[in-house]
């Protein structure tokens, strides 16, 4: 029982509990219906079970009171919705003539009020334009202004557009400035200002840019002019001397004037449709020079203009001035150089006559000045690298052209012409070392032989290329030779090219006939006696040319040497300066070839020694033979054949060379004999070798009295001998008692045996006898001998030691 009551007691407290989560829900808000939904779980098991069925009866209640309040009003509802239905008639009806009314009003009143608001802008546009009439009257003249301002900006008219500038800013802006378009207006004008500055200036460096470029051609087309001007000149003055009233050519069919600095020729068209001569403003456009000066000038800046153009063509200046590194390698690089230079100063000569202070006259001869010592400068320096003639001479002529075309301008150029005197120089040493290659190469093909003519042909050839008369050889019938080779004649025509290539150089020099006639001589004095006479002196010199070639030599500097006077006449001829004028340098020529002369006969003499000394190397004596072979040397026998044939050869030789040949030939065998017997590795000689050296000394004898020279006088070629004929002479007799007794005294027999030489040759003697006898000491005569040796021996002593004493 008391279980059951509990139960019940807990069942009536769960369905109150439930009674007051339901009333919680009915009345609170759903967001917080969370917390009251949790207690449902919160409490007893199974609680929530009985909380759904409590839910779901209350649920039924509610829907049970719905459901009776609809039916108690479901009839008023109907009533209400069949009043409503009869309304909506009516009030379409009323809404119809509501709007059918406000169309005809509306249709009324469009009318008027059109009509009243076009009034009201009428009025407004009426009283506007009064206004904007009043005041364009006033800004028109700007607006005109400034749009004449663009025009002339547009079309580059840059000095009107600032003259338009100063009025709009002192007149018609003034009138207007209120107004926001003048302000901008006044603002931008400053700008516009600097960008015209800048236009100018940009016209002004591409001004600069073009003459740069164009400084080529120009200075190219003024040398020309200038060239033509000299040519025509030339002929002109030809002209005159001859008497001629008919002008010979015009220059290029016109007639030359001056126009703005270059030479102008207007007339007819040029013969072979040569195009016409150009001028600097045909090339180059000055305009933007002009405009920019104007420019600067009313914005009051010419100075810093002046300042930069100035200092910008002494940039130019510089890189005008500059060369090519190789520039001395070609005429093409000379010639671009100096069109460079002429362009340069033919622009600034017409800026200073065509502008009124851009550039002065002080300004252009500082520039030139300051150009003159660099081209000096550069021309030294290349010049000095230029080794073909050809080259230095077109140098000359275009230096000759360059100075005559800027003198035209007024430019001194006087120190242009004292550097064409220093390349002169420079020209003539690259002529002599040209001419020294020709003659080496006419001396290398020389077969030094007299020139073989077999006919008259022939030989009218010959003298028409060198002055050669000999009334012997004339008279000879061909064929027949001429004594000189054949370098001679052309030896004689180089050297007249020669002075004819110096004279190319002479020409437009401005200098007189009587100084080219002295440069003339100068330069070919230094042909003969530097460069012929070295080419001369090394030929001589040279070890393939031979006694005969020597011989041919010394013949052919004859003739040369005879014909220097022809070549004075030849220079005469050229310069008409007479040979009798005071200051006539004279020909060196004949000094020249008689050095060379004298070379080629020493060079004879020591071939000739050479020769003998090669003949002396191959003796081959047994110095201690006991007797002589009775005959004469194999190798002397064949020196002596060697030298009576060399001698025939000289028979072409004036007879005193040919004679000191033969002279020195002897007595130089004769010295290299006795130093045979003298020399000091040779020890030991015998008797039996005196006999044999004796009969090879008889045979250079005989070969002396032969005479083979001719011109010696009775035995003055055997006299070369005397010291070995007398120093065997005394060895062969062994004749010492008279040596002894006559030594000293003038008429001695052996006069030119010298004490030293006649010991040192009886010391080899006394050493052979001690050695070949040496049982000599058991024989009386032997020791007799040995005993005369040494007695001897100390007398030729104590004379060495006493002419030692006395010296």
């Amino acid at each position: 029982m008391n279980t059951t009551n509990m139960a019940e007691n807990e069942t009536l407290e769960s369905i109150t509990e439930h009674e007051r989560i339901l009333q919680e829900i009915e009345s609170t808000d759903t967001a917080c219906v969370g917390p009251t939904l949790r207690s449902v779980y919160d409490d007893q098991p199974n609680a929530h079970k009985r909380f759904m069925e409590k839910l779901d009866a209350r649920i039924r209640n509610h829907d049970r009171e719905i459901e009776k309040m609809c039916n108690f009003h479901h009839q008023g509802f109907v009533d209400a919705i069949t009043e409503l239905l009869k309304v909506r008639a009516d009030a379409e009806k009323l809404m119809g003539q509501v709007t059918d009314t406000n169309q005809r009003l509306q249709e009324a009143g469009r009318e008027v009020t059109a009509q009243t608001e076009e009034v009201i802008r009428c009025r407004l546009q009426q009283r506007n334009m009064a206004t904007t009439v009043e005041k364009l009257q006033l800004c028109i003249p700007v607006l005109e202004m400034y749009s004449k301002l663009k025009e002339q900006l547009e079309s580059k008219r840059y000095y009107a557009a600032l003259k338009t500038m100063e009025q709009l800013e002192n007149v018609y802006i003034p009138r207007v400035s209120k107004y926001r378009f003048c302000q901008i207006m006044a603002e931008t004008l400053p700008k516009l200002r600097e960008e015209i500055k800048e236009i100018s200036m940009s016209d002004l460096k591409d001004f600069l840019e073009s003459i740069r470029k164009h400084s080529d051609k120009i200075g190219e087309t003024a040398m020309r002019q200038a060239q033509q001007h000299r040519t025509f000149i030339s002929a002109m003055q030809k002209q005159a001397s001859l008497g001629c009233t008919k002008p010979l050519y015009s220059l290029n069919g016109r007639t030359p004037t001056q126009h703005n600095g270059l030479h102008r020729e207007e007339g007819a068209e040029e013969e072979e449709s040569e195009e016409q001569v150009l001028t600097a403003q045909d090339l180059v456009d000055f305009s933007p020079v002009y405009r920019c000066l104007h420019i600067y000038t009313v914005l009051g800046d010419r100075d810093s203009f002046e300042n930069y153009y100035r200092k910008q063509r002494k940039k130019q200046a510089r890189l005008v001035l500059q060369p090519q590194s190789n520039m001395h390698e070609t005429v093409e690089g000379y010639r671009k150089y100096f069109n460079q230079i002429v362009g340069f100063f033919v622009v600034e000569d017409h800026i200073l006559h065509a502008t009124q202070g851009l550039v002065t006259r002080a300004f252009t001869d500082e520039l030139w000045n300051m150009a003159l010592s660099k081209i000096i400068a550069v021309l030294r320096t290349h010049s000095s690298y230029c080794s073909d003639p050809d080259l230095v001479l077109e140098l000359k002529n275009m230096i000759v052209i360059f100075a005559d075309t800027l003198q035209g301008y007024g430019f001194t150029v006087n120190r242009l012409f004292d550097l064409l005197f220093e390349i002169r120089d420079q020209y003539n040493e690259t002529l002599l070392k040209k001419w020294a290659l020709v003659f080496r190469e006419i001396f290398e093909q020389d077969n030094y032989s007299p020139i073989p003519v077999e006919t008259e042909e022939e030989y009218k050839s010959v003298i028409s290329r060198f002055p050669f008369h000999e009334a012997e050889i004339e008279k000879q019938p061909f064929p027949k030779k001429l004594p000189m080779s054949q370098s001679v004649p052309q030896i004689y025509t180089q050297v007249k090219e020669f002075i004819y290539a110096s004279l190319k150089f002479s020409e437009s020099l401005h200098r007189s006939s009587t100084e080219i006639d002295d440069m003339l001589r100068k330069s070919t004095n230094l042909l003969l006696t530097r460069t012929l006479s070295g080419c001369l002196q090394n030929l001589i010199k040279k070890p393939h040319i031979g006694l005969t070639e020597l011989v041919q030599i010394i013949i052919n500097t004859t003739h040369l040497e005879q014909a220097c006077r022809y070549l004075e006449d030849f220079i005469t001829n050229i310069t008409n300066v007479s040979p009798e004028t005071i200051h006539t340098t004279r020909l060196y020529g004949l000094a020249t070839f008689k050095d060379a002369r004298h070379a080629a006969e020493g060079e004879i003499y020591t071939k000739l020694n050479q020769k003998i000394d090669e003949f002396i190397q191959l003796a081959d004596y047994e110095w201690g033979m006991s007797e002589s072979d009775g005959r004469a040397s194999g190798y002397l026998m064949d020196l002596i054949n060697f030298l009576r044939s060399t001698f025939q050869v000289f028979t072409h030789l004036p007879g005193k060379v040919a004679q000191t040949a033969c002279m020195s030939a002897c007595k130089h065998l004769a010295s290299s004999l006795l130093q045979m017997l003298l020399d000091p590795d040779l020890k030991q000689i015998s008797l039996g070798a005196i006999q044999q050296f004796n009969l090879d000394v008889i045979q250079c004898e005989l070969f002396a009295s032969s005479e083979p020279v001719p011109g010696f006088q009775g035995d003055t070629l055997q006299l070369a001998f005397i010291d070995l004929r007398q120093l065997l002479d005394l060895f062969m007799v062994w004749d010492w008692s008279t040596y002894l007794a006559d030594y000293g005294q003038p008429t001695s027999k052996y006069l030119r045996v010298n004490p030293s030489t006649a010991l040192a040759l009886l010391e080899k003697m006394k050493d052979t006898s001690k050695k070949n006898n040496i049982f000599s000491q058991f024989r009386k005569n032997d020791r007799d001998k040995q005993k005369l040796i040494e007695t001897v021996v100390k007398q030729l002593r104590s004379l060495v030691n006493g002419m030692s004493q006395h010296s």
